[in-house]
């Protein structure tokens, strides 16, 4: 009889999800090593297949790794025979998922799960900036009475247009509900090939020939060559004076001096920022003091049922591995 399956996880994950994972295969199939103890232990990890769940990362940032985190990747580094690594946010942009893909680790995402919570939080923006929750904030904490009346009352979002970079589940659920406020959605992506619900699709770089329709501009896409620093000086110049900018994507797809200078001179109305180019944002950062500019700690995807979605999207992929199927989510197939 061959060996069972080896699966890495951490403590956490193991006791939340460890009784789920072994009923959903076959009885002996399967056995779980936690990163703790891996750790611990002298010599390599026996792991043959890795989840690498949220409480891993926990309030790691890409340029702040918990312990938890380094302990993981060190486990993860002393597994020779590991195979397939499911993480669960939508992007893999950390080194170590690079450096696992290139020792020909199949690497998954949990793209998907958090388009729900993520297209809320983006549509729960448009609509804060536009009728200037924000600068109500403001007045308020001052004890103002400054009804937005005449110019300064906030425009009808029926028929605005925004350019949504990204077209991915995250970018498609915006476009979709953008459009069940009357506006208009055009949509970015590798090629210009059309996307339900959008009115329109381009390619990456048409975006400067759409910009001035741009009364929003909505970044959800991967950080990438193409798209690192895609939404800059001249692009912000390039939109309608009083547009607006969201990014729920990475923080370096955006130039974030640009972003504060675009809003210091008002040419951009208002923005909603839950990456940043350094992550905890700078105490000193301009951005926290921007009435209009509403500061979110890279939570858009937050959600108390999105843990579950993570796992739902595991399982699936554990079930497509023993049965030698392709993998959902499986970043060299995303390009």
């Amino acid at each position: 009889m061959s060996r069972p399956l080896t699966l890495l996880l951490s403590a956490h994950a193991h006791k939340i999800w460890g009784a789920r994972t072994a009923a959903a295969a076959p009885s002996g199939s399967l056995a779980f090593v936690t990163a703790e103890d891996a750790l611990a232990a002298d010599g390599p990890c026996a792991a043959d297949i890795a989840f690498m769940t949220r409480e891993v990362t926990g309030s790691s940032s890409k340029d702040r790794k918990t312990p938890e985190l380094q302990g993981f990747e060190t486990v993860l580094r002393k597994s020779p025979h590991l195979k397939w690594l499911q993480i669960h946010p939508a992007g893999a942009e950390r080194p170590i998922y690079r450096e696992l893909r290139d020792r020909g680790v199949k690497v998954t995402t949990a793209s998907g799960a958090t388009a729900v919570t993520v297209s809320h939080s983006a549509l729960g923006a448009v609509i804060a900036l536009n009728r200037r929750f924000p600068l109500l904030a403001d007045a308020q904490r001052r004890h103002a009475w400054e009804p937005r009346l005449g110019e300064r009352s906030p425009r009808d979002l029926k028929d605005q247009c925004a350019v949504i970079v990204g077209m991915g589940p995250i970018g498609r659920n915006i476009a979709g509900l953008l459009k069940m406020l009357g506006m208009t959605a055009i949509g970015v992506r590798r090629t210009a090939e059309p996307v339900e619900p959008c009115d329109r699709t381009i390619a990456y770089e048409q975006l400067p020939s759409v910009l001035p329709q741009a009364d929003w501009l909505i970044l959800c896409c991967p950080a990438s060559p193409v798209t690192r620093g895609i939404a800059n000086a001249a692009a912000f110049a390039a939109m309608p004076a009083g547009s607006h900018f969201i990014n729920v994507s990475r923080g370096e797809v955006a130039i974030e001096k640009d972003v504060i200078a675009a809003l210091a001179a008002g040419h951009l109305a208002g923005a909603y920022l839950d990456v940043f180019e350094r992550e905890p944002l700078d105490p000193a950062s301009p951005l926290w003091d921007m009435p209009n500019v509403i500061v979110s700690p890279h939570t858009a995807s937050h959600s108390q049922g999105q843990n579950e979605a993570i796992f739902d999207i595991f399982l699936d992929n554990l079930a497509r591995w023993r049965a030698g199927a392709k993998l959902r989510n499986d970043v060299d197939d995303l390009g």
